[in-house]
């Protein structure tokens, strides 16, 4: 479809090209004029008359530069642009007991984070318009990288991960507290995946309760991935023994407005990360520019090809 950019611009040109024509007529001299019909003499002046063929040169010149002006484009289809999204960080436990191989990925056995690092890969692959940061944690917890729009750089952060490479025990509270202070406020809620075996925080100096206590105040929702099972859990005291009993993984997701999953296959881990991608959409933003095609240039080479034949023609009939 073609359109004029500033239609104003055509106003005139009726006008104008009326106005040349007239003069075109009138000639020269003032009053009647009578050309000689054999020798092109003007009967006034005994000159040659003029050509009108410039005149009218111009006057096309005149209209298509008018024309220019206006602008005549082409519109296309309209540019969807990139949905909106929000901050996600994908806290990733990397402790020992996260290399039992009791799940299978492509028929065959496979440790639990090598099928964590494939469908959290597939995950970001499939979240356009969301910042993605990488944080591992063990003894320790450390940011492979803060949230970032380049996905490319967060996946290749993804396939680092390894066992132990923030030591062997679990700061779940030093992990989710650095987690939630990475993460920024947008249109839409901020959310951390938090991956773990379900093991209990003995590290760090930020306990889970004052972790999942700043996400609440911060509005940063925190969904709950429990990796396999605990095989260490029957030799552990019960929460109700200890002085300050702290939440566990269901618990973090209850308390921060986020939902806990038990993840024991890979099909298991897939329809969990759909499902977090359906509580957690992107915005879709309403198309606002079309797909256009200038044609300006047209009418405005087309002019200067116009004023310079008049300008060849007068100074050839001069």
């Amino acid at each position: 479809m073609f359109e004029l950019a500033q239609p104003l611009w055509l106003l005139p040109l009726p006008v104008i090209v009326w106005l040349v024509w007239r003069w075109v007529d009138a000639g020269p001299a003032a009053g009647m004029v009578l050309n000689h019909p054999g020798l092109g003499l003007d009967a006034a002046t005994g000159e040659t008359a003029p050509s009108r063929w410039p005149r009218l040169l111009e006057a096309l010149a005149l209209a298509l530069l008018l024309l220019a002006l206006a602008q005549p484009r082409e519109v296309g289809e309209w540019i969807a642009p990139p949905p909106e999204g929000r901050d996600i960080v994908l806290v990733v436990d990397t402790s020992q007991t996260m290399s039992i191989d009791d799940f299978r990925l492509s028929g065959k056995k496979a440790e639990r984070l090598a099928v964590l690092k494939a469908v959290l890969g597939r995950f970001v692959r499939g979240r356009v318009g969301d910042r993605f940061g990488v944080l591992a944690f063990g003894s320790t917890a450390a940011t492979l990288t803060p949230p970032t729009f380049d996905h490319t750089h967060v996946i290749a952060q993804i396939e680092r991960l390894q066992i132990g490479m923030a030591g062997d025990n679990t700061a779940l509270g030093d992990a989710l507290g650095l987690a939630v202070k990475q993460v920024r406020q947008t249109g839409l809620r901020p959310a951390v995946i938090l991956v773990s075996d379900g093991a209990e925080s003995n590290s760090g100096d930020l306990t889970p309760g004052e972790a999942v206590a700043v996400a609440r105040q911060l509005g940063v929702a925190v969904h709950t991935l429990q990796i396999g099972g605990d095989l260490f859990a029957a030799g552990r005291p019960a929460n109700a023994a200890e002085a300050d009993p702290q939440p566990g993984l269901a618990d973090i997701a209850r308390l921060s407005g986020g939902r806990h999953w038990i993840v024991k296959s890979t099909d298991d881990a897939e329809q969990v990360i759909n499902a977090i991608g359906q509580l957690e959409p992107t915005l879709a933003r309403p198309a606002r520019q079309r797909q256009t095609h200038e044609w300006y240039w047209l009418p405005l080479a087309l002019s200067a090809a116009l004023l310079s034949l008049a300008q060849f023609t007068r100074l050839r009939t001069a």
